[in-house]
């Protein structure tokens, strides 16, 4: 137990000494969000959630979430991708295959635009391919939440808009992993296609500088509630931070999708 506590202590010790030089040693790696709703960029924080964002670089790289969809909305809360692709089939959404699960890296906060890895409940280091954008300042739930929810790059420029757009779209329930989907010009009972699917046709590095000096513009914020008392439970029936929204469901079948 003491060696336990010990690790811990030291762990945390580190992150704490580490938080006065965070804005300045954030991230570099620029990547290109192509949707059928438009453009935008995202600035990874590669110093400071280094496993994370290789990671995710990973599934770049090999076009993994080439044609992928935004298969969850939540108003005010997020919208979550990187699970799922349209293979052109009306109606089924094949999963994205995922690669092991990698550790945690809960340094950065939960704000406004930043992008965040989903993962099981219960299981802080169960993160694999699915993100999500946090519409919000999700900071007070997601930040210790499950071991808080890893923040690992934030969209800059005009980009939120593009991501508020896609929330700002209707949902539809089309159960499983798909309850709240945002659809566009969708008339239920058919099947959806690809004029209705928010699907990204591709995740491009634009900057692979990975030296962090000097970017301007980053603002990340450390978080500080890591090791906070949790908070009081939050209904999974509402739309708050419930860690339903961020269960990765059925990556190993492929779903036929039918309205609930």
């Amino acid at each position: 137990m003491n060696r336990r506590i010990s690790r811990r202590g030291l762990w945390l010790a580190a992150l704490i000494s580490g938080m006065s030089v965070l804005p300045q040693m954030a991230g570099a790696t620029v990547v290109r969000f192509e949707t059928v709703m438009g453009n935008f960029e995202v600035n990874l924080y590669d110093t400071t959630t280094p496993i994370t964002v290789t990671n995710f670089l990973g599934y770049v790289n090999n076009g993994s979430y080439t044609n992928s969809v935004f298969h969850r909305s939540v108003p005010g809360f997020i919208v979550q991708g990187g699970g799922f692709i349209y293979d052109g089939v009306p109606g089924v959404l094949p999963p994205i295959p995922a690669r092991p699960a990698i550790l945690n890296e809960p340094i950065l906060s939960n704000v406004t635009g930043t992008i965040a890895m989903a993962k099981f409940g219960n299981d802080p280091n169960s993160a694999t391919n699915q993100w999500f954008f946090n519409l919000a300042d999700n900071s007070p739930n997601l930040d210790l939440q499950n071991g808080g929810f890893t923040a690992f790059g934030e969209v800059v420029g005009n980009g939120m808009d593009v991501v508020n757009a896609i929330a700002a779209l209707p949902r539809f329930n089309f159960g499983g992993a798909f309850t709240e989907i945002p659809l566009q010009n969708y008339t239920p009972p058919a099947d959806f296609d690809a004029n209705n699917l928010i699907i990204i046709t591709a995740i491009i590095v634009t900057d692979s500088t990975t030296d962090s000096a000097g970017v301007a513009g980053l603002n990340p914020v450390v978080n500080t509630l890591i090791n906070a008392p949790p908070p009081p439970p939050i209904d999974p029936g509402g739309g708050g931070g419930s860690l339903s929204f961020f269960a990765l469901f059925g990556l190993l079948l492929t779903y036929r999708l039918r309205r609930a």
